[in-house]
């Protein structure tokens, strides 16, 4: 009997398959069919390059303006709101 290969651990089917960004999110992400694991961290790029973390609590995010659009016209949302919000802007 052949032993079989340690496998890799794959990632979740759901978070990889390529979703649509409204035209509100795609202004931040880019307009084509990305995976939500890519939407994310195009996310927190934009907000790093941007610096738009809270200083005082890192945990919130002060949106501009493309971002306001994004958080349904919140300036400040936490990043599980976050998160929240722009899965309504996925199809």
């Amino acid at each position: 009997m052949a032993k079989k290969a340690a496998s890799k651990r794959k990632p979740n089917a759901a978070f990889m398959k390529p979703v649509q960004p409204s035209a509100v999110l795609s202004e931040v992400v880019g307009s084509k069919p990305i995976p939500r694991t890519e939407v994310t961290k195009k996310l927190w790029a934009y907000i790093k390059k941007n610096d738009l973390q809270d200083s005082k609590n890192r945990r919130n995010i002060n949106a501009d303006d493309k971002l306001k659009e994004v958080f349904g016209g919140k300036r400040t949302v936490s990043m599980f709101e976050m998160t929240k919000l722009v899965a309504g802007h996925l199809k």
